[in-house]
């Protein structure tokens, strides 16, 4: 609430204005109204990641809920380098799995009583592992943009790969390094022995975390770090290092980075190199940001969801897992280059203007033909993996259901046949979508013009 003092002049002319002595400050009180909206969403995502682990009880749904809950500030960490900062990374596990290793040793002298650290500080310490080999490797990393950054980071991804063989002793060679999670004095009675105990540690880093990326968007820096990624000749007009900005977000994104390893470290009680600091790692926070939408801040919340899903039930139900995920990923890039968030927000802008009932029909229809579709290929695609991996176990296999024969002529046939048909009827429904969608972005124009002229 703030207080302002004001006069005003009497319209009769000086002969009938008061003096100055006269004159009275007239008090005036603005407030300031709350955001509802985003209090909501707020409030809806502490009470999601609280009763989460009540509906979903299973053994398998708490160990992916507790993987959601550290992706979550893995991808939203990276997302502050390519969202924000238009930075392509392709070495952001190196900072993960740092921060992983150094909890992990953490823990270790802790348990030995080397260092008074309690378990819930461990995060914190992985945080300062990321943040500190950030100002470490980001100041090189960063003296570049674009295509250059990019290439260096790679190489730096590589380095830090390689480097793990070299030191056993601190990355524990192949079988990397374990540790007891279960350690000192409970904490306010909490021995975070029991799984359910680790995904509320982890879910209230996540909360925290996500609160504070969040804060450090609409922050001056967060503000200039967007514009060196739209304009960095601008940037460099008015005065800013574009060079300092970047370096600066970038031990930003490594903090928060190595508090996701440390979550990871304290879930599975293990780091191994192989997996912690490999490239492929880092290209699987890279897709999967992308995937959930760089261009929104939600986006890679999305993506991390996306990532447990497709590590832990996709890769369970086929071998053909990284075929169909790398699908996935041309359509996206090809037809919603803005990620599943884009969709989302360009749906809900067509509903605010009251447009979205014409869609529902052809919504349904491409689901149905897509699924046509995608049954076909996918009988096709696992027929092929299953002559080449599995022929010893014969030419049958079940698929969804209904048995196939990668024997029988007809099996294939039926596959093709799906294949074929539900192509064609989603190419005819999505021609009618994309006719319709337009007509409903055009009125959705007029009527924004026409309240800016009212």
């Amino acid at each position: 609430m703030n207080t302002h003092a004001s006069t005003s002049a009497s319209p009769a002319g000086d002969a009938a204005a008061p003096s100055s002595a006269n004159k009275q400050p007239v008090a005036y009180y603005r407030f300031k109204p709350w955001n509802i909206g985003r209090a909501l969403i707020w409030t809806l995502f502490a009470v999601g990641l609280i009763v989460a682990p009540l509906i979903f009880r299973s053994s398998l749904a708490l160990t992916m809920l507790s993987q959601i809950g550290y992706l979550i500030i893995i991808c939203l960490s990276y997302n502050i380098l390519l969202g924000q900062g238009g930075m392509l990374s392709f070495g952001h596990a190196v900072y993960t799995g740092m921060g992983a290793f150094i909890a992990v040793h953490a823990m270790n002298l802790a348990t030995k009583g080397a260092v008074p650290l309690p378990l819930v500080t461990i995060p914190l310490v992985g945080g300062l592992a990321g943040a500190g080999f950030a100002i470490l490797l980001g100041y090189v990393t960063t003296k570049k943009s674009g295509t250059t950054f990019a290439m260096i980071t790679l190489g730096i991804g590589e380095l830090v790969a390689a480097m793990s063989l070299m030191f056993p002793a601190f990355f524990g060679g192949e079988g990397g390094v374990t540790t007891n999670r279960v350690y000192g004095a409970p904490f306010l009675g909490l021995t975070f022995g029991p799984q359910i105990q680790v995904y509320y540690l982890i879910a209230a880093y996540c909360f925290v975390s996500t609160a504070l990326m969040f804060a450090f968007t609409g922050t001056p820096l967060g503000r200039m770090l967007n514009a060196v990624r739209d304009n960095p000749e601008r940037v460099e007009f008015i005065g800013y290092d574009t060079q300092w900005v970047r370096y600066l977000a970038f031990i930003i994104a490594g903090f928060f980075a190595g508090i996701g390893g440390a979550l990871a470290s304290i879930n599975f009680e293990i780091v191994n190199a192989s997996d912690s600091l490999s490239t492929i790692r880092s290209g699987g926070y890279l897709l999967f940001t992308f995937l959930g939408g760089a261009t929104f801040f939600f986006g890679p919340i999305i993506g991390a969801v996306l990532l447990v899903l497709a590590s832990v039930l996709l890769s369970e139900l086929t071998k053909a897992w990284l075929l169909y995920l790398g699908l996935v990923f041309l359509f996206m890039v090809m037809f919603a280059p803005g990620g599943i968030a884009s969709l989302i927000m360009m749906n809900l802008r067509v509903a605010k203007f009251g447009k979205f009932n014409r869609l529902w029909g052809l919504y349904g229809g491409l689901i149905l033909t897509g699924a046509v579709m995608v049954v076909g290929a996918a009988a096709l695609v696992e027929m092929i993996y299953h002559m080449q991996l599995n022929a010893a176990l014969g030419p049958k296999l079940n698929f969804m259901g209904v048995e196939l024969d990668t024997s029988s002529a007809a099996s294939w046939a039926g596959a093709t046949v799906l294949l074929v048909v539900g192509m064609a009827m989603v190419e005819w429904v999505r021609r009618r979508f994309v006719r319709v969608w337009g007509q409903a972005q055009e009125e959705i124009e007029m009527e924004i013009k026409r309240r800016e002229m009212a």
